[in-house]
């Protein structure tokens, strides 16, 4: 991705190495409002690692204010066996609350759609706490619809090891 002027002097791109503690700072910011503020055990080295070594399987792009990152959306490639292709999940999409209201998250977004678009992945998925209705009132202004079906699952802890010894 190339870089993205935004309005007000603001650039989308994706994330660099040197960005790691600003998208943690991000990642900490939103446990906190997600109520779970004691959550991440993640850390600059971490995500140096993930998004940057010798096989990333992680990927983030950043919206960077005076050099000082205020929005991310932290995002890894899936695969769909129905369709045969691979999208994109996003796992974190976060504006420092001092910069929502100028379009970072759409703008975010926009970025993601993109690459699904330019890499002929037909698919672009996350979830959403159920409680959080202006993320939900975000999603579906810019057209996205909710898998009511569909209930995330997830081993963690003894259960996920417990399983692996099975």
């Amino acid at each position: 991705m190339t870089s993205r002027d935004l309005p007000d002097g603001a650039v989308l791109r994706a994330a660099r190495p040197g960005d790691e503690p600003g998208i943690l700072a991000l990642i900490h910011a939103l446990a906190l409002y997600e109520r779970e503020p004691d959550a991440v055990e993640n850390s600059a080295e971490m995500l140096e690692a993930t998004l940057f070594g010798a096989q990333p399987r992680a990927f983030a792009h950043v919206v960077a204010r005076d050099d000082v990152i205020v929005g991310i959306a932290v995002w890894f490639v899936t695969y769909s066996t129905w369709t045969g292709t691979h999208g994109i999940w996003l796992e974190d999409l976060y504006v420092d609350d001092a910069h929502r209201g100028r379009g970072y998250g759409r703008a975010l977004m926009s970025a993601l759609a993109a690459e699904c678009v330019e890499r002929g992945y037909r698919r672009f998925e996350w979830t959403v706490l159920d409680w959080n209705a202006p993320a939900i009132g975000f999603y579906r202004a810019i057209g996205a619809d909710p898998l009511a079906e569909w209930t995330t699952q997830r081993l963690t802890g003894t259960s996920l090891a417990e399983l692996a010894r099975a």
